[in-house]
């Protein structure tokens, strides 16, 4: 009966924390992207430091590598997208014959007359373009906001690391010092391993996919490799949702049957080898979550934080994971998360190649 009632006590504050994180959302998630994303950039930071730079001066390196790597992927996103531009007006004129033939349908399947359908739709549009355009732009001045916020709490939580490391040591006992600094190494590394992992996929993946779109004939193959690509930030869901994109694209450059099944093709194709050899290989089994409580994650994260929840849903899980196993009253629901058939991590080929360089 007390452990049902602690179990009860435990799913209450786990609701509470949701509603928290729900409300709290402005505040936390550019607050716990940096804090994970600084994770990463431990080990690079450490390097530095051991090179004989200073902790501030090693964050800050770390940083604009950061910046540096992100800027080169957004200039190659814009030099495509330029590239895209000037198709705009083929596929301008395509869709919007597409549309008069989809009214000509609706008109001949189900009665309405064209004009009845143009009304209805300049009756839906009316007055919103004021709207939209004052919503895009408050949104971009969000993001960049953010952003800037991000930045600097990276560079923060990175100069700062060891004095916070101390603080959640001083919650403990002191008999617990030894357990708590395990989990919080092993929290740290989870996310190291994953993103550092995750990255090094996505460069991949922009390879096979620019090389079979590029095969199709996909007018600005390599915009889309990239995106396809960067949208594997949100398992599941990106690969379907950088692929739709594609075939939509396809379709309002005027491409026939053949160039829609071959980028289909193109996905089921690197979707194989994504996930029976990049993932495994490269990236490893770090996480160690089952795949019905990853969707579920990836679910909440989305209600609760957004698209941001989506991408951080996984490395947040696979901490709180480690965080269950290592106390006993929690130790039940980090076996509900872990997988069903639990094996020990493998090694992947980034640690592999870290090894052998440590010890050249």
């Amino acid at each position: 009966m007390e452990k049902l009632s602690l179990s009860v006590n435990t799913l209450f504050l786990f609701v509470l924390a949701f509603g928290g994180l729900y409300f709290a959302a402005p505040f936390l998630i550019p607050l716990t992207l940096a804090a994970v994303l600084s994770m990463v950039f431990i080990r690079l930071s450490n390097f530095f430091e051991r090179k004989g730079a200073s902790r501030a001066f090693a964050s800050l390196a770390c940083i604009l590598l950061f910046v540096l790597a992100v800027g080169l992927i957004i200039a190659l996103l814009s030099i495509q997208l330029g590239s895209l531009a000037d198709h705009l007006d083929g596929m301008e004129k395509r869709i919007v014959g597409m549309l008069e033939s989809l009214k000509s349908w609706i008109n001949e399947t189900i009665g309405v007359k064209k004009a009845e359908q143009q009304k209805a739709i300049e009756q839906g549009t009316k007055g919103k373009s004021g709207g939209l355009i004052l919503s895009f732009a408050s949104g971009l001045m969000g993001v960049l906001i953010n952003t800037v916020l991000v930045l600097v709490y990276m560079f923060l939580f990175l100069s700062m690391r060891g004095h916070i490391k101390k603080f959640l040591l001083k919650l403990v006992p002191n008999k617990e010092n030894e357990d708590t600094t395990e989990v919080i190494h092993q929290a740290g590394k989870v996310s190291q391993k994953y993103l550092s992992g995750l990255a090094a996929m996505i460069g991949v993946l922009w390879i096979m996919y620019g090389i079979g779109f590029s095969i199709v004939g996909v007018e600005s193959a390599i915009f889309f490799a990239v995106l396809c690509g960067l949208l594997e930030v949100i398992p599941f869901i990106g690969n379907l949702t950088g692929t739709g994109l594609t075939v939509l694209a396809v379709v309002a450059q005027g491409g026939d049957g053949k160039m829609i099944i071959g980028v289909l093709i193109t996905y089921f194709l690197v979707q194989f080898l994504q996930s029976y050899i990049l993932e495994p290989v490269i990236v490893g089994e770090q996480v160690n979550i089952n795949p019905l409580f990853t969707i579920m994650a990836i679910v909440l994260g989305e209600l609760v934080w957004g698209v941001a929840g989506m991408i951080l849903a996984v490395p947040l899980l696979g901490m709180a994971k480690i965080i269950c196993d290592h106390y006993p009253h929690l130790q039940p629901y980090g076996f509900l998360i872990g997988p069903e058939n639990p094996r020990k991590p493998k090694t992947s080929v980034l640690d592999y190649f870290k090894k052998v360089f440590a010890k050249n």
